[in-house]
């Protein structure tokens, strides 16, 4: 007997895995500043390999993500980071 109030169509549709929007970590007012001599902070934007962590992953808005690659850029420039790690 085939009941249709419980049919698999019919159960409340919900994502197993949603997920909650992260926040900018450089939007708000204690956030920190993004400075090209700040190697520390920049690091953690960096992955091991020595690449630039995408927005996507790192949840830092668009704009902030532009001047953290532009700081992370300059960084490589002046010696402070390295372009690549082996």
């Amino acid at each position: 007997m085939h009941n249709a109030k419980f049919s698999i169509s019919n159960l409340p549709s919900r994502r197993p895995f949603a997920r909650r929007r992260k926040v900018c970590p450089f939007s708000g007012a204690e956030s920190p500043a993004i400075d090209y001599k700040d190697v520390k902070l920049l690091q953690r934007y960096v992955s091991e390999k020595g690449k630039i962590i995408p927005a996507r992953i790192t949840a830092v808005s668009a704009k902030k993500q532009r001047l953290l690659a532009n700081a992370i850029k300059r960084a490589r420039f002046l010696a402070l980071m390295p372009y690549a790690v082996n």
